[in-house]
């Protein structure tokens, strides 16, 4: 019964985000009469965005949450597009700004997951703060939650944030495919130091009883 249940779970989670995957959830738009309107909103992601022309939305509105009092932070703006290739252009323009400015505010542009992927992406959030500090560290956050490490040529994925921990220790580090070859370059040194030793001892164990 359980195993039906949680089957069913599973194609309900699925069939949310595919429901969401033409959504926009815009975050920092000041709150106001018609502020999130359809009209208001395709008009502020031409002009953020540098679109050439306005966004076809379906529909937009607030958060459910209560109305914040004057000086709270605003509630986010859920848009559907129109036209999936219009939310995909305009959730990687909203990634290369990466701060995108709007007249006298800031706002943020993401997909609107569902609220079980969007915790399951926030989880990998420490480590790729970890990442960004990492020379030659490469990463990407794949849907639904899948975080993809490539560093030195290799490439791993990780769908628990604790495993990511802790493959991202290895690499703060140092290099882990490069920790065995350098033991074996020491532990080679040392050899052949100690052979080196080896010979000269024997050399003047030979020159003084001669």
């Amino acid at each position: 019964m359980s195993a039906s249940v949680a089957k069913l779970e599973d194609r309900c989670e699925d069939l949310e985000g595919r429901s969401r995957r033409n959504n926009l959830r815009l975050i920092g738009v000041p709150e106001g009469p018609s502020s999130c309107s359809t009209t208001a909103v395709a008009a502020l992601l031409k002009e953020a965005l540098g679109l050439e022309k306005e966004p076809l939305l379906d529909r937009s509105h607030r958060s459910l949450h209560p109305k914040p009092k004057p000086g709270e932070r605003p509630r986010a703006i859920i848009c559907r597009c129109h036209h999936y290739k219009d939310c995909v252009d305009i959730l990687r323009r909203a990634k290369e700004l990466k701060r995108i400015n709007v007249e006298d505010f800031n706002i943020a542009v993401f997909p609107d997951h569902t609220a079980k992927t969007a915790k399951a992406r926030a989880a990998f959030n420490d480590v790729r703060r970890r990442l960004r500090d990492i020379e030659g560290a490469r990463y990407g956050l794949l849907y639904p939650a899948r975080l993809r490490i490539t560093y030195n040529g290799v490439e791993k994925e990780f769908v628990s944030a604790e495993e990511a921990s802790s493959y991202v220790k290895t690499l703060a580090n140092g290099c882990p495919l490069c920790q065995g070859w350098i033991t074996y370059c020491a532990h080679g040194l040392l050899m052949a130091s100690n052979l080196w030793w080896s010979s000269v001892a024997s050399v003047v164990n030979s020159y003084v009883l001669t």
